[in-house]
């Protein structure tokens, strides 16, 4: 079975990929965060600096690279995010503007001014859409939605803010229900998280769940140096 983890920002996408990974003996997939591609599409900015086009640049290598490795992968994977969250994430900035932080202050239902920049950026996510979920439809079998129950993380490295955050993850959802993709939400600790997606899996553990966690703590830590 091939099953992606989705979930906005903060939601634990990679912990627990990382988790469910050992714990079931199924290989992971994922694509390179923003954070590394940043430096070969935009040297010496930050992602608030980063232009409407620079973004797309980012958003379609990524893409890239989640068709290469699902496809080498298959046909049992679980994967940390997939296509639809970049398309997503690039989507909502319509919304939200490009550097979400800089319209904070907006209410829930309110947008920034619609540029010249951001109506081309509207068209080109749209059309993007349309070739990256004729990809995750042919190339996932379930998706394990994790809610939106953690704390966003103060790295540095997310330019949103909550509202951006929540539009993000009921988009999403709202997208997997128009494709009819199958999938189900779950929370609770990564142990809890851990077992959930092996019933799903139908597999049996190959290891304690509190070993996988430990493994994985040790990985996950090598990510933030």
């Amino acid at each position: 079975m091939r099953i992606g983890l989705t979930g906005t920002y903060s939601s634990g996408k990679t912990f627990t990929s990382l988790v469910a990974s050992r714990y079931l003996g199924v290989p992971r997939t994922e694509a390179s965060t923003m954070r590394e591609i940043l430096p070969h599409a935009a040297p010496g900015k930050t992602l608030e600096e980063c232009s409407a086009a620079q973004l797309i640049q980012m958003i379609v290598v990524r893409h890239s690279e989640r068709v290469v490795h699902e496809g080498r992968l298959s046909p049992e994977f679980i994967s940390d995010g997939c296509s639809l969250q970049e398309w997503i994430y690039g989507s909502v900035r319509v919304k939200y503007g490009v550097n979400p932080n800089a319209s904070i202050s907006l209410g829930p239902d309110e947008s920034v001014e619609k540029t010249g920049e951001l109506a081309l950026f509207e068209d080109v996510m749209w059309e993007l859409g349309k070739a990256f979920k004729r990809h995750v439809k042919s190339s996932f079998d379930h998706f394990v939605h994790l809610r939106n129950e953690l704390p966003l993380a103060k790295d540095g490295h997310r330019p949103v803010n909550e509202n951006f955050r929540r539009s993000s993850d009921e988009f999403l959802l709202a997208t997997l229900e128009e494709m009819k993709m199958p999938y189900t939400v779950i929370g609770g600790t990564l142990e809890e998280r851990a077992e959930r997606i092996a019933e799903i899996f139908g597999k049996k553990p190959v290891m304690p769940v509190h070993e996988a966690v430990r493994q994985a703590s040790v990985h996950y830590k090598t990510l933030l140096m």
